[in-house]
């Protein structure tokens, strides 16, 4: 049998192996069939090691009752961690061009946040910002690489919107390093302006032009994320339940803990992904409060794993406030994550107000479980658990009639057309 020496030279073609160094042009922002990358993958996958240390620090400052320096803390962290992430994520929707120096780059990120973890105990033990601020900064420098090689392959409109992403990025990092230089009392002031300034690159920066971001690629890395850290609140109350069996054999009263607990995190796994999201992804309009909100969504998320610790603290004895606080460590971030997930996914989907009302009503009323105490954790289980079994049964309604009326409108062409023959 011989072959065709052109297909064969066609087929060993396709199977070249690329060049370890690419031009980093723009991808096509229509490209099909894109999805994660392997490395996007072990990018999220190390970031939630942040998440879970700034989970477990949290968890510590809630049981012993300091709020406010928990609170403070776990924002502070997990805003680092997201934007870090967040920015890693858009840039590479639009440039990944998986050569060398962008792996190398990435892992250098990777380097970046692990120091982060590192430095988030001393955070919240003394305040002692340094090695989180040099973790986040290695972060936030290895972009401004990134950004350049775009910059120098890019022409026009898009050249200056690499070159504003990466001033714009490099000049907040002076900022943060300058409050190393600051004395304790003024970084109350200063830290909250860095953050806008922060914020603000992206708005400065595409302007007048937006990247070539993917909306499928983007809502499909946001949805693995709040995968990974919806997995990570899973594990954290698992650690939390079996401690404290081994340690005091409570089984009784930790039951109903991890059963709401399970019930909350398997609701918010469906209703986070009960509908696609990036059809309404089309431009920067719609993503910049879509992509900023999920810091609410991921913190949220990684929040109830944190109040689940708490909760089965509280039930073995071991926190030091009431059973309403510690259920409200609960409650609380689910009642945020039903709200922000409703406003930024569910309400571009839903019809009537029956289904727009799900969601709120939901976090209402497990807002409400917290009176219950140590019952609270899994009532408020049973209340997301009723919120899914409601919105699946409006939306097979929902389906049904539609279904029924395409019929209908069938039937209807049929008989016009058979009519008009006639």
């Amino acid at each position: 049998m011989t072959s065709d020496p052109a297909a064969a030279a066609a087929s060993r073609a396709q199977h070249v192996d690329p060049p370890p160094v690419r031009r980093m042009v723009p991808r096509d922002r229509d490209e099909p069939h894109r999805v994660a990358t392997p490395l996007e993958l072990f990018f999220d996958l190390c970031f939630v090691v942040a998440v879970g240390q700034a989970g477990r620090e949290l968890a510590h400052s809630l049981a012993a009752g300091h709020y406010g320096e928990g609170l403070r803390g776990y924002a502070l962290a997990f805003f680092a961690i997201w934007w870090a992430w967040m920015n890693f994520t858009w840039f590479a929707s639009a440039y990944d061009c998986d050569d060398v120096p962008y792996r190398i780059t990435t892992l250098v990120q990777i380097a970046g946040v692990l120091i982060l973890a590192a430095g988030v105990p001393r955070l919240f033990a003394t305040q002692d910002l340094a090695l989180a601020i040099t973790g986040y900064v290695v972060m936030r420098l290895a972009m401004v690489t990134q950004w350049l090689r775009a910059a120098a392959v890019e022409q026009g409109q898009a050249r200056r919107v690499a070159l504003r992403y990466a001033v714009g990025i490099t000049i907040c990092q002076v900022g943060w390093a300058v409050v190393l230089l600051l004395p304790d009392a003024a970084r109350p002031v200063v830290i909250p302006i860095g953050v806008l300034c922060e914020l603000a690159v992206p708005v400065v920066a595409e302007l007048r032009m937006q990247t070539a971001w993917h909306p499928h690629h983007i809502a499909e890395r946001y949805g693995l994320f709040t995968l990974i850290v919806l997995g990570e609140t899973v594990a954290a109350a698992t650690v939390a339940v079996q401690s404290a069996v081994d340690e005091h054999e409570g089984l009784g009263r930790l039951v109903p803990v991890a059963v709401g607990g399970l019930l909350i995190c398997f609701a918010a796994w469906w209703i986070y992904f009960a509908r696609p999201v990036h059809e309404h992804l089309r431009s920067n309009r719609q993503a910049f409060a879509w992509g900023y909100g999920h810091y609410l969504v991921f913190g949220s998320a990684a929040a109830i794993g944190t109040g689940l610790e708490v909760a089965v603290e509280s039930a073995a004895h071991k926190a030091e406030i009431s059973e309403a606080a510690a259920t409200a460590t609960v409650t609380v971030p689910t009642a945020v994550y039903l709200v922000t997930v409703w406003y930024l996914h569910s309400r571009h989907t839903k019809r009537g107000l029956v289904a727009q009302s799900v969601a709120p009503t939901g976090a209402v009323l497990v807002l409400a479980c917290t009176a219950l105490g140590g019952s609270g954790v899994l009532a408020a289980g049973l209340v997301c658990a009723l919120m899914v079994a409601v919105g699946v049964l409006i939306h097979g309604r929902a389906s049904r009639a539609s279904r029924e009326g395409r019929a209908d409108r069938a039937d209807r062409e049929s008989r016009g057309g058979g009519a008009q023959k006639a």
